[in-house]
């Protein structure tokens, strides 16, 4: 197993690119000690992210300075990063087919539930449980030794981390 000294490339990708993935990206770059890069698109981005999201990712200390809502499209070319992993965040965009990415992805889904559809007294806990959810699957993450592992360990091992915390929920 070859051990990279570049971080590895992790795309979150989600339809609107307004919430989850948004909250992944930051938290990957804020947690990942320079050993992960996070990046997120949407299959169809809004162009807008939700305040929400922003507003707790403030809350919690996290970098929102350069987030953006963008185009998955932005991911594939010539002039792409390299991507090493890509997490699917809703079901919708793990159904969809998707572009062909630079480099050699795995691809896992972390399915995890919308705080956008949440409304009145619910909003904000809906926001708090997605980013709890991806904080804690992220920082299992950044536990393994990912560029130690084959692709395929990779893959596997991301998807049992999703797997293990999805058979949590209440």
């Amino acid at each position: 197993m070859n051990v990279v000294d570049e971080p590895l490339n992790v795309l979150v990708l989600c339809t609107g690119n307004s919430c989850r993935s948004i909250l992944a990206e930051a938290l990957i770059n804020g947690l990942g000690n320079g050993r992960l890069t996070g990046f997120s698109a949407g299959s169809d981005a809004t162009g807008a992210i939700n305040p929400n999201a922003i507003e707790i990712l403030e809350r919690q200390g996290f970098d929102v300075a350069g987030l953006r809502s963008k185009s998955w499209d932005q991911f594939h070319g010539d002039d792409a990063p390299a991507i090493d992993i890509v997490i699917t965040v809703c079901d919708n965009a793990a159904g969809q087919s998707c572009p062909m990415w630079n480099g050699t992805p795995v691809t896992v889904h972390w399915g995890i539930p919308d705080p956008a559809t949440a409304t009145g007294d619910e909003v904000g806990p809906a926001f708090e449980k997605a980013f709890t959810d991806l904080k804690a699957r992220i920082e299992l993450m950044l536990e393994l030794p990912l560029a130690d592992f084959t692709p395929r360990m990779r893959q596997e091992s991301l998807q049992r981390i999703h797997d293990a915390l999805a058979d949590r929920r209440p």
